[in-house]
């Protein structure tokens, strides 16, 4: 983990691609302006390798996790939320499937193998279509355009080591 005043990032877009909204994650990371980012953040994208993730930050050369995925919430489908997760899950297996790791899934597998990163925090909106279609819902890809400014600054302040908790129930 970084030592000093600039924190380490890593920007993950997570989901499949291959049905509709769940591809959202990936979209994300794909637009993203890397310029616009702070140095100290890497951007990525695992789609549905979940197992690459978190042997990524096994070696704990990051602070920071900004997830960014298709999520569970409340609200109309493109609903926008960010969400802090726990690094350290407690309980349940840890089944491995390289093409298939939920978030969660993901941190237990970090935590099982002895890693484990300071913070991860969940820039998340909510689907309309997860059926087998390569593209994503009007009010999803709507959506795209304030999840980049949301992990920009969420990039940002975590960069800085300046962001305050917030938790936004799912």
């Amino acid at each position: 983990m970084s030592t000093g005043g600039s924190r380490n990032v890593l920007v993950a877009g997570i989901g499949n691609v291959f049905l509709g909204d769940d591809g959202f994650g990936v979209e994300v990371v794909r637009r993203l302006d890397r310029a616009e980012l702070p140095a100290t953040a890497d951007v990525a994208d695992y789609g549905i390798r979940g197992v690459h993730l978190a042997y990524e930050l096994l070696d704990g050369r990051y602070d920071t996790l900004i997830l960014v995925d298709a999520v569970p919430l409340d609200g109309p489908p493109g609903t926008l939320a960010v969400i802090e997760a726990d690094d350290r899950p407690s309980g349940g297996d840890v089944a491995i499937d390289g093409h298939g790791l939920h978030p969660d899934a993901v941190l237990r597998l970090l935590n099982h193998l002895g890693g484990g990163v300071e913070r991860v925090v969940i820039v998340g909106c909510r689907p309309a279509v997860l059926d087998e279609v390569m593209e994503l819902s009007e009010p999803v890809a709507a959506a795209v355009e304030g999840a980049l400014r949301l992990v920009a600054e969420l990039a940002w302040q975590e960069a800085a080591g300046k962001i305050e908790k917030e938790t936004t129930d799912a």
